[in-house]
């Protein structure tokens, strides 16, 4: 199946959210050209990036535009399944109320939770952070760290695909064609989402860190890639 790796990232973000709403959705946020705003650190200064950074990437996939975005990028994706592009832009224009809707519940406070970030035992990234001078540019990363993390995590990703099988029923006429292509692209959507982590600079792509040169997220998204079969 023919397709971006760019595409690729944003189909396993959706698919993620929709598996576990508090899981890491701040990562659909990573691969869009977002200007995020250094926040001033407090006291806890790893708990506070986290929010006020989950506190933008929520604002910023409220906006009507960046929804519209992101639907145009997976329909584009679901063009390149020929053998499925009517049902996957079904499930498409399906999910993707629900998607925005689990995000705008998130509450940054109960996520950084979530994740582990508000707890007093993060000496090592608080210590990063001052040295670094770049909090959002170190929370980017860690954010990147812990998503490759789960993406090599067998039962996660087991998980993952339990659970958008079961979001299969709710389908109506389309059950057995969604849970085909679950079945069949969910474990090559992951592998190259891993593959694209680890290969691709994202965080200065989206200006999370700084660079000499600003790139955008085409400059680090080949034009031209496939899935890996």
């Amino acid at each position: 199946m023919g397709s971006k790796q760019g595409l690729l990232f944003l189909l396993l973000v959706f698919c993620w959210t929709i598996a576990n709403a508090r899981t890491f959705v701040s990562t659909d946020i990573i691969v869009t050209e977002y200007v995020v705003v250094a926040p001033k650190l407090k006291n806890n200064e790893v708990c506070t990036v986290c929010e006020n950074f989950t506190t933008q990437a929520i604002e910023y996939m409220a906006e009507n535009k960046t929804q519209e975005e992101i639907i145009k990028t997976l329909h584009h994706a679901c063009s390149q399944i020929k053998a499925f592009e009517e049902e996957c832009i079904s499930l498409v224009n399906y999910y993707a109320s629900l998607f925005f809707n689990e995000i705008s519940k998130i509450k940054p406070e109960d996520f950084c939770k979530e994740v582990n970030l508000c707890e007093s035992s993060l000496s090592y990234y608080k210590n990063a952070l001052r040295t670094n001078g770049n909090s959002t540019c170190e929370f980017c990363h860690h954010m990147i760290d812990e998503i490759l993390t789960k993406l090599k995590d067998p039962d996660a990703q087991f998980e993952i695909l339990e659970m958008l099988l079961k979001e299969c029923s709710k389908v109506q006429n389309h059950v057995q064609q969604c849970k085909r292509l679950v079945i069949q692209y969910t474990p090559l959507i992951l592998m190259n989402g891993e593959k694209f982590l680890e290969k691709s600079d994202i965080c200065s792509a989206v200006r999370a860190c700084q660079v000499s040169k600003e790139p955008s997220i085409e400059s680090v998204v080949p034009k031209k890639a496939s899935i890996d079969a």
